[in-house]
């Protein structure tokens, strides 16, 4: 959080003391419910995604090998985008929130390709 004199650990945004508390106000007041939107069969696209493509393809462009934990839609849902292959990305969680802006925030960011 800001003013933390405390270091994050590689790839984390936040020391170990404030991650739990930042994770809980995002999941709280920030994570889209829509069912329809977020649900079984957005979890079941999201895992075949991560088995085509288990590392974070933005490090890989770098060279760096991490394994990916997160999809993300290169056009928000909310602009149109929707659950085709070719809308989704394999991200690791530090490139995932690159692309949105820090916590929060939710910006949109989009990689150079």
């Amino acid at each position: 959080m800001n003013g933390c004199p405390n270091l994050a650990g590689d790839g984390e945004i936040y020391c170990p003391e404030h991650k739990t508390e930042a994770e809980h106000f995002y999941n709280r007041y920030q994570r889209p419910t829509d069912k329809n939107v977020y649900g079984r069969a957005w979890k079941r696209i999201r895992d075949r995604k991560i088995r085509e493509s288990p590392m974070c393809e933005e490090c890989l462009k770098h060279g760096i090998y991490r394994p990916a934990e997160e999809v993300h839609h290169r056009v928000p849902l909310s602009e149109g985008g929707t659950h085709e292959r070719s809308n989704l990305v394999s991200l690791c969680r530090s490139c995932h929130m690159k692309a949105h802006g820090e916590l929060g925030t939710r910006k949109q960011h989009s990689f150079d390709d």
